[in-house]
């Protein structure tokens, strides 16, 4: 009998180190699978959620969904998308807290054909520049261009062009477009004809920094409702320790790496899909550098952006930058 007892006490305590309802975390990733997402899908290909005592499920959002309507149902307990937009979920309304960075760099560039006589912002008076519509990154990143540049939408024409700003710079119906430098960039550069294997600076797109120095913006982040993060801070901090040893196997193996992808992005499993594939993979991973810690939050950039977007009018009400965000890497 008292071998019996030992035994279940063992396996008893064994069990307390497992993952349990109460560090059962849902992640949500703001579109369909794509090789974006690798340091995600890597940290739970090789069991670092698992290590760290987690029981984590991805979520990828519908197509119709609003961006921060699944954290706020409670069907998700993490939103993984841009600061500027949390910011104005906050500002509607919604309890969304930033709690790391996860791009220490914001994620929008001009982009122009290689051959273009455009060489900074300020040759764009009386061109035609193209994005998908006035919401989201590619919007805020004009709205920073203008400011920055002293021109206004009279000297500019801006084209919403829906996501077709591919084929809007290829056939030359615009002269430029705003897009992401990681994404957009492989694909208009692919949809030129170009080698994927070969240098970046011989593609026939290149890109322009929208501003003379930082744009006022936060990059993408992990956010989630104030409540949740009360209750999960210590297991967020094991998450974002996670992903960190996710973003170092990605650089440290990415030809595995794409491997992985592919086991959640079907479309990476064809050879002709793999290079492009890898060279968003080496733009994302370059997109999470640059800060003092991986996740860290930077409060001025913080407070630029909380001034630029009421200033621009893309807030409903004027909130304090310091409500927005805690710094998680920090704790």
């Amino acid at each position: 009998m008292k071998r019996i007892l030992a035994t279940l006490a063992a396996a008893s305590l064994a069990l307390a180190g497992c993952s349990s309802p109460d560090n059962s975390i849902t992640l949500g990733l703001t579109f369909i699978p794509n090789v974006q997402f690798a340091p995600i899908y890597v940290a739970e290909h090789e069991g670092y959620f698992e290590d760290a005592g987690l029981d984590v499920e991805i979520r990828h959002h519908g197509s119709q969904e609003s961006l921060l309507g699944a954290v706020q149902s409670g069907e998700e307990d993490i939103v993984f998308a841009g600061g500027d937009e949390m910011l104005q979920g906050r500002a509607a309304g919604t309890d969304i807290v930033n709690w790391a960075t996860m791009y220490q760099q914001y994620p929008v560039t001009l982009l122009v054909p290689a051959d273009s006589d455009i060489e900074s912002p300020a040759d764009l008076g009386g061109r035609t520049v193209g994005l998908p519509g006035p919401y989201g990154e590619n919007y805020f990143g004009l709205l920073a261009m203008l400011r920055d540049t002293g021109l206004d939408d009279s000297d500019v024409d801006v084209q919403y062009v829906g996501y077709t700003q591919a084929a809007a710079l290829s056939s030359g119906d615009v002269d430029a477009i705003i897009g992401f430098s990681n994404s957009d960039l492989v694909s208009i550069a692919a949809t030129f004809g170009a080698d994927m294997d070969g240098d970046p600076a011989e593609w026939p797109v290149r890109s322009i920094d929208l501003v003379d120095g930082d744009l006022p913006l936060v990059g993408v982040g992990l956010g989630s409702l104030q409540g949740t993060l009360d209750e999960h801070s210590e297991d967020f901090q094991k998450l974002l320790g996670a992903i960190e040893k996710g973003v170092e196997f990605s650089q440290e193996n990415p030809e595995e790496t794409l491997d992985i992808v592919a086991t959640y992005v079907p479309d990476l499993a064809e050879p002709e899909n793999r290079p492009a594939a890898a060279a968003t993979l080496q733009h994302t991973l370059e997109l999470y550098t640059g800060g003092e810690r991986f996740g860290a939050q930077d409060p001025d950039a913080w407070n630029a952006m909380a001034d630029f977007m009421w200033d621009n009018e893309l807030l409903e009400e004027q909130v304090p930058a310091s409500d927005g965000f805690v710094d998680l890497s920090a704790e």
